[in-house]
């Protein structure tokens, strides 16, 4: 398992870190989460964002990994017998220079490679998954430790702010029977559900730090469902199916399904207005799933929010019991995707496809005309030019429409 953690990709070896890599990240982005939401009780989601990207970004784990000698250990070149050096051989004519790994351990040196500064990171949150999976949960966070992040799954009770009687703002039955959840604390629901525009003095705060942990805690549970559910994926496969599956689209679009839009507190009337269209373009979609990429509109972030931050009142409010999240959202969030109905994005699917066929892919053409945004995505192949031009209220839905279409075109004449 470890070598897998630290075998990447230019080995061209049938096996490489990605898998591990998406485990990893997915765990040190819960543990980060959950313990920066225990200590800093007071601090809203944007603070905590901040000082989680400072634990969990890419020059972060790349200094921890160097701290620790790791890049000489991560393997990025194929196996070349004839510059093998055989363990205790004397007779080579080489020099080895030696040099103090720890207190007690010695490593002896050849020579020296580079190590690009994502590659380290990588191997980091790789190695995480690899304890994490052998090990544990235990062992994940032994490794956290080790390497310098420092946390820790302890419950601390949390000191709530919140004295509403939650039954007068929201329907507490009904969504405790949707979410098969019985709160202890139901200002946690009122305050998962409350837009900022719908600030009361005695609804003292919004949604967007349950939702800083729900957003956590759902990525994690997923990526753990489809790592343990679909063993011996080929490496990236698992990448692919959490991007299908862990996306504000996919929450939008299940929230809506069970009508949770409903619940929403706001006094927005452009968000009234863009929650209405949404519905109406949902009831459109023909397809029944709350994955991949189907949608051609872009949903409310809200929509999306709300199915996290309702996973961060349940962790709170059940303790930090991961399980009984994963037990309420799941349902909501069904079916989840698998490997036989796993769909690539549209832009990463044009883009293979065009390496693999060697057509000319133009960068595209990106613009903003009165709040709109426009994307042009252009091909050249089979002789000719392959276009298409999309216009979104965002520039990823623009892009994922374009791409889409100059995908269809293209198979279209492939299949001519």
């Amino acid at each position: 398992m470890v070598l897998e953690a630290i075998t990447t990709k230019k080995c061209q070896e049938t096996f490489h870190l990605e898998s591990l890599e998406t485990l990893g990240d997915s765990f040190l982005k819960y543990a980060a989460s959950q313990q920066l939401f225990k200590s800093y009780e007071n601090s809203h989601e944007g603070l905590l964002s901040i000082k989680k990207e400072k634990i969990i970004s890419n020059a972060a784990l790349c200094k921890l990994g160097c701290d620790h000698e790791l890049p000489g250990f991560i393997r990025t070149e194929p196996f070349d017998p004839k510059r093998w050096i055989i363990p205790g051989d004397s007779c080579q004519s080489y020099v080895l220079n030696e040099e103090l790994l720890s207190n007690e351990n010695k490593i002896y040196i050849i020579g020296s490679k580079k190590v690009k500064s994502k590659t380290v990171a990588d191997v980091v949150e790789a190695l995480i998954g690899a304890f994490l999976s052998t090990g544990g949960e235990s062992a994940g966070l032994l490794f956290l430790n080790w390497i310098g992040i420092e946390v820790d799954f302890e419950y601390m009770p949390n000191e709530r702010p919140f004295q509403v009687h939650a039954e007068k703002l929201v329907n507490v039955r009904h969504l405790e029977s949707l979410l098969n959840y019985k709160f202890r604390d139901p200002s946690l629901l009122v305050e998962a559900l409350t837009h900022g525009s719908y600030m009361l003095p005695e609804i003292p705060r919004c949604y967007q730090r349950l939702e800083f942990l729900g957003d956590a805690v759902l990525d994690y549970l997923i990526t753990m469902h489809l790592y343990n559910k679909y063993p011996g994926l080929s490496p990236g496969f698992l990448t692919d199916m959490r991007s299908a599956s862990v996306n504000n689209d996919c929450y939008a679009q299940a929230s809506v399904k069970h009508e949770l839009h409903k619940h929403i507190l706001h006094a927005s009337h452009d968000l009234h207005k863009q929650i209405i269209t949404t519905v109406e373009s949902f009831e459109k979609l023909s397809s029944g799933s709350t994955f991949g990429w189907e949608s051609e509109s872009s949903f409310p972030k809200v929509l999306g929010d709300i199915m996290e931050s309702l996973g961060g009142a349940i962790l709170v409010d059940s303790g930090f019991n991961k399980e009984v999240v994963f037990q309420s959202i799941r349902p909501l969030l069904e079916p989840l995707v698998t490997p036989e109905t796993m769909k690539f994005h549209p832009a990463k699917e044009l883009n293979e496809y065009c390496q693999k066929e060697h057509f000319e892919m133009k960068k595209p053409v990106v613009s903003r005309i009165n709040g709109l945004h426009s994307v042009t995505i252009e091909v050249e192949a089979y002789g000719a030019v392959f276009k298409n031009t999309a216009t979104a209220s965002d520039k990823k839905t623009a892009k994922k429409v374009a791409c889409k279409e100059v995908l269809k075109s293209l198979k279209e004449k492939q299949g001519r």
